[in-house]
Parts: structure tokens; C-alpha cells; sequence
């Protein structure tokens, strides 16, 4: 029968002294694999669940991105930077691809985490069961959520699959977590608008959010489309920076909630 600590998840990245996944320096690990398809997503290689090949134009050649590792492969890594955690209040932060896809490897890794009096922290869209998702905050001391729309038949064109769920686990955290923090991906030309800026406002005044981040669009995933050898639906829009997004800060702050912009 296999134990807890023999179980594996597929992991592409192992990124250190990271400074902006949560609070001081962290190490965040990277679980590849994602329920959702957002066109814009900028880890496209995080996306399937399963180790796959993607072009190295510095080495020239082909190389795999995703690895099996077990718990304690994992914990053996991390906790070589204990003392800049514990220098800084950082940690261990658990991002994707949606962690969620691996829930209980990732709910596991978590718990003996905290065992080690290490912070904990999450990145996710919140879409996963309800009693799955319960379950993993249970684990996590800053919890990180993305809403991506506030229409569900509109989040299903751009993402594959409706809102209702995500929305779910969002109104369980908001009521059972003591940190966590929302975030708006803002993606042209999808949730972008003034109007949408008013009703995702309007949705959250009606759920209790009090203060939200905005993470504007990017361009730094383009050149991974191509070394995966996929079409890249965002290629010609012009990213978005801080002041771009003031009128969406403004209309935000009208309606009560407290809005950074990243």
C-alpha cells in the first residue's frame, strides 16, 4: 500500500528567494498541471499534467519540463533555506499550474510543512470540489485567489468551464480564512472594461470582499507558446502596466473596497 510520504506529484519549477508570493523571501514550488485553459495563461508549460518536452534555445535541443518527486524530495529541498525564512517571516509557497490538481499530494505537503513551523502560503483559481478545497486551507496561513470573471457563460468562453464553483470556495474562504487575499487577473479585452470593473465591484460587495490586488496583463509567457510549438492567442496585444489600470483601482475604491495594483 503506498504511505503518504511515498506519494508523487508532477513538479516543474523549484524557485527561490522569491519576494512576491506571499510575505519575506520564500521558496515557491511549481505543480504543473491545470483543469482550466485561459488563453492568455503565461505558464503554458504548466498546463498538462505530465512531463512534456518544450524547445531550450540556449541548449539548442529539446528538454523536459516536469519531474515526479515525493514529499520528501520536496521538504529535503525547501528546508535548506530555513534560515532566510525565518530571517524574514517568508516560507514555502505552493503555486502552479493549480495546485488543486494535485490536491492531495499538495494538502499532505502542507501539513508537514507546518509540522516544521513553516509558513505556509497558496496560489490558486479555487477551482476544485468543495470538500477538497476545504480541506487544503485548512493547511495554508496566506491563501491566494484568483477570480477571473464575474459572468459565468463569459468565463467559460475564456477559461473553459463556468464560475460557480470558483465562486463557491470563495464565499467558504471568506468566511473561514483570517488571510486571504483576492486578485483580479486583468486580461484585454476579456475583463478589462469600466463595466466590468462595476460589476466585479458590484459581486464583490455582495460576497464581503474588502480589498483586492490587480495583477495586469503580461507578456512574459509569449516565447513559451512558441518553444511548445502552440498557437498564442494573446501575441499582438500590448501588455497592460500599473497606471493603465487607475480607472479600474478608482471605480473599485468607489464602491468601497480597498484595491492594489501589482
Amino acid at each position: 500500500m503506498t504511505t503518504q510520504t511515498q506519494l508523487k506529484a508532477c513538479i516543474f519549477n523549484i524557485q527561490k528567494f522569491s519576494i512576491h508570493d506571499g510575505p519575506g523571501i520564500r521558496t515557491v514550488v511549481f505543480f504543473k498541471g491545470c483543469p482550466l485553459r485561459c488563453y492568455w495563461c503565461s505558464n503554458p508549460e504548466s498546463q498538462s499534467g505530465i512531463p512534456e518536452k518544450i524547445w531550450n534555445n540556449q541548449k539548442k535541443m529539446f528538454t523536459t519540463v516536469g519531474d515526479y518527486k515525493t514529499i520528501d524530495e520536496i521538504i529535503q529541498e525547501v528546508m535548506k533555506d530555513v534560515a532566510f525564512y525565518e530571517e524574514s517571516g517568508g516560507g514555502v509557497t505552493l503555486s502552479g499550474g493549480e495546485v488543486l490538481y494535485q490536491a492531495e499530494f499538495a494538502t499532505e505537503l502542507l501539513r508537514q510543512l507546518k509540522a516544521k513551523g513553516i509558513h505556509t502560503a497558496t496560489e490558486t483559481t479555487g477551482y476544485a470540489k468543495p470538500e477538497v478545497f476545504e480541506k487544503y486551507i485548512e493547511q495554508v496561513d496566506a491563501l491566494y485567489f484568483d477570480v477571473k470573471h464575474y459572468d459565468p457563460e463569459k468565463h467559460r468562453e475564456g477559461i473553459g468551464t463556468t464560475n460557480e464553483m470558483i465562486l463557491k470556495n470563495l464565499a467558504f474562504a471568506l468566511e473561514n480564512h483570517e488571510n486571504l487575499i483576492v486578485r483580479i487577473p486583468v486580461i484585454p479585452n476579456f475583463n478589462d472594461s469600466p463595466e466590468d470593473a462595476e460589476q466585479f465591484a458590484l459581486l464583490f460587495n455582495k460576497m464581503g470582499v474588502k480589498t483586492i490586488e490587480l495583477l495586469p496583463f503580461h507578456q512574459f509567457g509569449q516565447k513559451k507558446y512558441e518553444d511548445l510549438n502552440r498557437k498564442y492567442e494573446m501575441q499582438d496585444i500590448p501588455q497592460l502596466h500599473t497606471e493603465d489600470l487607475e480607472y479600474f483601482r478608482k471605480i473599485m475604491e468607489e464602491h468601497g473596497i480597498s484595491c492594489l495594483v501589482r
